[in-house]
């Protein structure tokens, strides 16, 4: 057979039998899905050892025939609920390779002596421990031969274990990696009698891959799953790492070309107007605030953007308490001096209200627009959420439509249709990636004219470079690296009471002496309580183990009130309360010591995580700390500090010294530099999650392309594919890089790279 085709069916290729299996396990449709599967490691047959010269503690792979497979049951019962029923057993198979014994050791795995059986050949993996006398390995890795000496795979499954470096393939059951590594080895034999395969499907431009010193595709596909040797793996490894950063850099290149191309109407910042008078309010002569080094850059750069004839798509990100709202307003205000209006967009109720308070404080009358206190050329801010009444609601909307309203902050409610503006200038979403594709493209959609409106948005999580060029490289980057004066340190301690159980009494201590001291407290759970289904604010990825266990908001509010500060005024924020509600939790914690209603401390999950911004709140505990991923917990902490005093955090946890949840909670309470910990949580998190790939993988683009730890090849790829691109927008001229790009488009990665 000639000509294989990459995108052709595998069951026109492979057979229709085999290709349906290789579907069911990994989604595998096309010849490319399949020789992209590629080996998560090697065994190198010089490597196996011999069972006749094991050391305990020592790391090994055996070839070896089992010899004997018994289940047996153990004394001691499960008093697991889920496990009252079943019969603890364990399964023994001893395995030998005529220069000794090894015994296989497996807890409550049963089937095991089913695949195991006497006779069957197999590679075998893992740790050599001792019981007694006798060597053996629990829970060990295994790959198994086919059952049969006669069946016609045998001999080729065992050539497959013996004459060369073995890859090792993802598989299941029904597919084993073996016979994965002989599909694919067949089907390699057929491509390399495709002579022009490489001048068809190869998506490198040749300058580029001579430039970067890579092999031909048909070569690195052959090196991945025969090679040689562990360098000429390596190699082909590299090859294949640069091919996914280069598709993924040619669609954002070609994004950023699109985007360049709309056109928008220029937003000039005026010399004098209401940017002027908010900076002389702010930092004229006798104030004590001025703007960072930082964010002046920063905001240099959006107002180029804005002047421009093409509409600004720029992410401003800044680790917690970097000034990124004192930015946005800025440029907010420089858009109504031209005439036109700014919308801000917040993905909770609670942070829209908080950002509507914040930008009215900061205003004061300049954001009185049509009052009796407003002073001339004054704004407006009007504020649109779901829960508002219908005449608040309405007038805000008349207020959009009539152009009278310059600002406006709201929720997934601004999407409406029913919401229209005079002359939309500037759309400002915060923390994006908490809005769908379609929710962020709906106020960058074209205005009555055929322009757009400019597009900034801000996140508080932290990205380390290479990941922001990945995720968000249509997008130009802004960063805020700087804290503003008087921002105060938060420090950070790890409290365990099943260690130290005084340590968690101080901490309510801690509390006490805030509040006396005029300052308010938050407390952090994992989940409300109530026992109905998880709410939007439970962190899911964080409820780990039983339920049961972890603090809840409704039973901590009991606690503290009734046995622990009973002497404080106690309330509690979640999901799953009323807007009303919840806003008048945060005006009350908010609220002066003297005030009746105001409270000393409350009782949140998450839903305050981004956002609320309350100078008075000086101490944080988190409840079951290990439940929250690192990014979370530093935004947590973010939170407290906001003020003129210094502040602390308490991180309570049940996990164990040395354990992965414990060494988070050590990390994050070492260092406050949010880039240092969003690279740890990179370490902790599988890639396609911090890319927003969440499924199952299937279909995605990534396989080895490491963003983090790649740096160079990212940096390289984007000015490969910049060059491309800008010589070649359409890709008219490289129709293999151009099919290439199609399989990006048409994977689960396509969600991410809509930016709208």
């Amino acid at each position: 057979m000639t000509g294989v085709d990459v995108d052709a069916s595998l069951g026109g290729q492979i057979g229709g039998r085999t290709a349906a299996a290789l579907e069911a396990a990994f989604g595998m449709r096309t010849v490319y899905d399949l020789v992209s599967h590629y080996p998560r490691r090697y065994v190198d047959p010089a490597g196996v050892s011999d069972l006749g010269t094991l050391r305990v503690g020592e790391e090994i792979t055996v070839l070896a025939e089992v010899i004997s497979s018994t289940v047996v049951e153990t004394k001691k019962k499960s008093t697991s609920p889920r496990s009252r029923t079943r019969t603890p057993t364990r399964t023994d198979v001893v395995i030998g390779d005529g220069t000794g014994l090894l015994k296989l050791v497996f807890f409550n795995q049963p089937w095991r002596a089913g695949q195991c059986r006497p006779g069957r050949r197999g590679l075998f993996e893992g740790t050599v421990s001792a019981f007694g006398k006798q060597h053996q390995l629990t829970h060990p890795r295994l790959i198994m031969l086919p059952d049969d000496p006669q069946d016609p795979d045998y001999a080729e499954s065992v050539e497959l274990f013996t004459d060369r470096l073995v890859p090792i393939y993802s598989a299941t059951a029904k597919m084993p990696s073996w016979k994965i590594g002989r599909v694919i080895r067949d089907l390699l034999k057929d491509m390399r009698s495709s002579a022009d395969l490489d001048d068809r499907f190869d998506p490198l431009p040749v300058e580029v891959r001579e430039r970067e010193g890579l092999m031909r595709l048909s070569d690195a596909w052959q090196a991945i799953h025969l090679p040689v040797d562990l360098e000429q793996a390596e190699k082909a490894r590299q090859r294949l790492r640069f091919d996914e950063a280069f598709c993924l850099q040619v669609v954002l290149a070609q994004r950023r070309e699109k985007w360049r191309s709309v056109t928008a109407t220029p937003r000039r910042r005026r010399e004098s107007g209401l940017l002027q008078a908010f900076d002389d309010r702010l930092f004229g002569s006798g104030t004590s605030m001025s703007l960072t080094g930082a964010q002046q850059r920063v905001g240099e750069e959006i107002f180029a953007d804005l002047a421009a004839g093409h509409p600004m798509h720029r992410l401003l990100q800044g680790d917690v308490g970097s000034g990124k709202t004192l930015v946005a307003l800025r440029a907010m205000l420089s858009v109504v001096d031209t005439g036109a209006q700014a919308a801000l967009l917040a993905p909770t109720e609670v942070l829209a209200q908080q950002h509507a308070a914040t930008l009215h404080r900061l205003l004061g009358p300049l954001g009185q627009g049509g009052t009796l206190g407003a002073v001339e050329g004054a704004t407006s801010v009007s504020l649109i959420t779901g829960s508002q009444g219908s005449r608040a609601r309405r007038d805000a909307l008349q207020a959009l439509a009539q152009g009278s309203a310059g600002i406006v902050v709201g929720t997934h409610a601004l999407l409406e249709e029913s919401v229209t503006f005079a002359d939309l200038g500037l759309v400002v979403i915060d923390e994006q990636h908490r809005f769908g594709v379609e929710q962020r493209a709906v106020l960058a959609r074209p205005l009555a004219d055929g322009s757009r409106p400019h597009v900034l948005v801000m996140t508080a999580t932290p990205i380390p470079r290479t990941v922001a060029m990945t995720v968000f490289g249509d997008l130009d980057v802004s960063v805020l690296d700087e804290a503003p004066p008087g921002r105060q340190p938060v420090a950070t301690y790890v409290v365990a009471p099943r260690e130290k159980p005084a340590f968690l009494a101080r901490a309510w201590e801690r509390i006490r002496e805030e509040v006396a001291a005029g300052r308010k407290a938050f407390v952090v759970c994992p989940r409300i309580g109530d026992h109905s289904e998880q709410g939007p604010d439970d962190d899911a990825a964080a409820l780990i183990g039983e339920e049961s266990e972890m603090s809840s908001v409704l039973d901590v509010v009991v606690d503290l009130r009734e046995r622990l500060l009973p002497d404080l005024r106690i309330g509690m924020l979640h999901g799953r309360m009323p807007p009303e509600a919840k806003e008048q939790v945060m005006s009350d914690f908010v609220a002066d010591h003297a005030d009746p209603r105001a409270l000393d401390v409350v009782v949140s999950t998450t839903v305050i995580e981004v956002g609320v911004d309350v100078p008075q709140a000086s101490v944080m505990v988190i409840m079951d700390a290990e439940r929250f991923g690192v990014s979370q917990l530093h935004q947590l902490r973010g939170r407290v500090g906001r003020g003129d005093v210094a502040s602390l955090c308490l991180l309570v946890t049940r996990a164990a010294p040395g354990s992965p949840g414990r060494e988070r909670l050590e990390a994050v309470a070492a260092t406050t530099d949010g880039f240092e910990l969003a690279k740890l949580d990179l370490q902790v998190r599988r890639e396609g999650d911090v890319l927003g790939s969440v499924q199952s993988g299937q279909h995605s683009s990534l396989r080895l392309l490491q963003v983090v730890r790649d740096e160079q090849i990212v940096l390289a790829a984007r000015d490969a594919a910049t060059a491309v691109v800008a010589q070649d927008s359409d890709l008219s001229r490289h129709r293999s890089l151009r099919s290439a790009v199609a399989r990006v488009l048409d994977s689960e990665q396509a969600d991410y790279l809509e930016k709208g």
